[in-house]
């Protein structure tokens, strides 16, 4: 699931190899390692028992749970290495991510900061350099400090002076951040460490910045129980963590999401409070007459309730008036000034009113305004001046998804990234003045992007809605309904899917394969009305829109049931496990990756009770327990014919617990009645998927690609150049 800190806030001229008769196809069913059944546990759901036999499974670090991962990896991993161009994928794989990738620079002061891996680094590495043509010299390389490459380290941001910089450390791939600080006069690393925060970011103010933290969880449940009373905390750089001064707690209700932000000119602090991933409450208090605030300060409301998304962008020096967007009476969003002595929503002025298009989100430098657009799931980027004014589109290099444009309010020039299905993200240079763009970094690429071609196509869901989907292939693939493809969606907590690049698809599409990739309800593609109708009891709609985007590929000739996959994550795992389980006869093979399979009690566990309001709780009411249990894929497993199913997650997600997972798999084992294999595969030392090393990613996707093809019949063609294969 999406973090709740982020407010302001994924062939062809020839074709496949011909279909294995027996060689790739499972005689007999699969063995599958015993798993202990209790059928005494049963909870109670307003007079309804349920039970759940392998409950045990939620105790991650218990000697039987490792033991039973150890058994179901050893299986998989005995099936993956049976199949015999295992190893040609892998290769593949990795020549095609072996090319060096390169962040848009990061300007604090003379300094300039970019992400780089040379190619096949586990972990990209930060430089700096002095003014923007200086020499790049190593800031922090992660490579040095985890050997294993399991330890992400990122920028979170630099002090007001530029003399600071804050950074975040993540380990195994747990939501989990330490925070420590780097002297950037004297580039050196500073004593502080600020320990247990998560969903945090920093928000600068004078000789320190606020963040937010959870009490220190008790040893063994770090990674399972649920995250309680965050709260707001401000550092002052050289103390140590326990001088930190209490900004905000709430000690009534433990499962609230808080965070705190501060304008540009150090003018406003703001504060959001939010139950979930959802709606949020929005406050400000005026640090240059209060200081910094405590418990008993007094924050003034902009925005109470949790049914809407208000944000404090930042000052409009010269008006003096808050810079906001929101979503009030605006399902797609507006921006408006706001007087902070008169925050009523009453004498909210407009600055950039509703469109027709969802206004994505706003950015400001050098006094402007820049807004992203989203056009059927496409980027459009407009400048204004503060007050609204002087509207201009900036043409982007394409249609795809663009991000940036944004600085401080003195600066002259800002940088963006460009990036779509086949361009995996070029640099620009964007000049206020002259309103031009210049190519600052492009990668040098391992395949030709040209090749390859992107449509969107509309098409009817079951209830008659028109639903968008992308679908990528190569240049004059035949529709012969029997080209493997990959179905992939997400749907929920209003997450918008725009073009994105991955090189691990480039494995289907070079082979004659394609891609599709809707855009369901329940993402934000089209505004908050768009994503509440895929939200609650509406669910449902999110599960029929990607039924009918597989049936349309069927019907349009791109595939058959016999080459289809389907493919989803986190909220897509959940995606996936439902429709699976509605309609096993859908597709021959399922990724459900890192799912929500337990809807019954996912609220539960570590960030789980912040989805409550995009999902409903089982534990609230009685009508809430039926929709869910209605859907959930762990409860609607039954004898049947199953998709060739790989479940995969990680022994270290916090994010959506592994037992999600191991609790699917062990019921859908014994339920399988036809002949193809559903395992699941557990990655050690990684966690919701962020910060994985590229070791580990490889592995991941030669074993994902190559149980696609195998499962299909389909030998990939690799080692050969398109145009020899037969």
């Amino acid at each position: 699931m999406r973090s709740p800190s982020v407010i302001v806030a994924t062939l062809a001229l020839a074709a496949c190899g011909a279909p294995q008769k027996d060689e790739q196809k499972t005689a007999q069913k699969m063995s599958y390692p015993p798993t202990r059944k209790d059928t005494t546990i049963a909870d109670d759901h307003f007079g309804t028992p349920v039970s759940d036999p392998y409950r045990w499974l939620e105790n991650d670090t218990s000697a039987e749970t490792g033991a039973w991962v150890k058994a179901q990896n050893a299986v998989t991993n005995d099936y993956l290495a049976k199949i015999p161009f295992r190893a040609a994928i892998a290769k593949r794989y990795e020549e095609l991510y072996n090319f060096p990738k390169v962040s848009a620079p990061t300007k604090v002061g003379d300094l300039f900061f970019s992400y780089k891996n040379s190619g096949l680094q586990n972990q990209s590495v930060i430089y700096v350099r002095q003014g923007l043509n200086g020499e790049d010299k190593v800031f922090i390389d992660p490579n040095q400090v985890d050997a294993a490459g399991t330890t992400d380290i990122s920028l979170m941001g630099a002090s007001n002076d530029d003399r600071y910089m804050a950074v975040s450390t993540q380990k195994a791939g747990s939501d989990w951040q330490d925070i420590t600080l780097w002297d950037l006069k004297a580039m050196k690393q500073l004593p502080d460490v600020l320990k247990w925060a998560k969903f945090s970011g920093v928000a600068w103010y004078k000789d320190g910045f606020f963040y937010s933290r959870y009490p220190t969880p008790k040893k063994g449940t770090e990674l399972s129980a649920a995250s309680e009373w965050q709260k707001v905390y401000y550092h002052k750089v050289g103390d140590p963590q326990e001088k930190d001064v209490l900004v905000w707690e709430d000690k009534t209700n433990p499962r609230l999401y808080v965070g705190a932000g501060v304008t540009e000119g150090e003018e406003f602090a703001t504060l959001y409070v939010s139950t979930g991933t959802d709606g949020f409450e929005m406050y400000y208090h005026d640090l240059r007459k209060g200081g910094i605030p405590t418990p008993a300060t007094r924050w003034t409301a902009l925005q109470k309730g949790f049914d809407h998304k208000t944000s404090i962008l930042d000052l409009d020096p010269a008006s003096g008036k808050l810079l906001v967007q929101t979503d009030v009476d605006a399902p797609r969003y507006r921006l408006v000034a706001v007087d902070p002595a008169h925050p009523d929503p009453s004498a909210w002025k407009d600055i950039i009113p509703q469109k027709a298009d969802l206004l994505q989100g706003v950015g400001t430098g050098g006094g402007n305004l820049f807004a992203t657009y989203l056009k059927d799931a496409t980027t459009r980027i407009y400048r204004y001046k503060l007050d609204g004014t002087g509207e201009q589109e900036i043409q982007l290099p394409g249609l795809g998804s663009a991000g940036g444009f944004g600085a401080k309010r003195k600066d002259t020039y800002a940088f963006y990234s460009f990036t779509s299905f086949t361009d995996p993200g070029s640099t620009y240079k964007y000049d206020y003045a002259t309103g031009k763009s210049e190519l600052y970094h492009r990668p040098d690429l391992k395949f030709d992007p040209e090749q390859y071609v992107t449509e969107q196509v509309f098409y009817p869901s079951k209830d008659g809605t028109k639903v968008p989907m992308f679908i990528v292939h190569r240049k004059g693939l035949e529709k012969n309904g029997k080209n493997p493809t990959l179905l992939y969606a997400y749907g929920g907590f209003n997450v918008s899917l725009t073009p994105s690049f991955s090189t691990s698809r480039m494995l289907l599409l070079e082979q004659g394969g394609v891609f599709a990739m809707p855009n369901l309800r329940g993402g934000g593609e089209y505004g908050e009305e768009w994503h509440k109708a895929g939200m609650k009891e509406k669910k449902q709609n999110v599960f029929d829109d990607f039924i009918a985007a597989a049936e349309y590929l069927k019907a349009q000739k791109w595939t058959d049931t016999d080459h289809l996959a389907i493919n989803g994550g986190s909220n897509g795992g959940l995606l996936v496990g439902a429709v699976m389980t509605q309609r096993p006869d859908l597709c021959k093979v399922a990724f459900p990756e890192v799912g929500v399979m337990d809807m019954l009690r996912f609220q539960k566990f570590t960030a789980g009770f912040g989805w409550v309001p995009e999902y409903g709780s089982a534990d609230n009411s009685k009508e809430e327990f039926e929709y869910l249990r209605k859907y959930s894929p762990l409860h609607n497993i039954k004898p049947a014919s199953y998709p060739a199913t790989l479940v995969m997650t990680a022994d270290h997600d916090d994010r959506v617990v592994p037992a999600h997972s191991f609790k699917f798999i062990s019921t859908l084992q014994p339920a399988q009645q036809g002949d193809a294999p559903v395992l699941i595969r557990v990655e050690t030392n990684a966690g919701h998927g962020a910060g994985k090393p590229t070791s580990k990613i490889i592995e991941e996707q030669a074993d994902k690609w190559s149980f696609f093809f195998a499962n299909m019949g389909v030998t990939p063609q690799y080692g050969l150049k398109p145009e020899m294969k037969q």
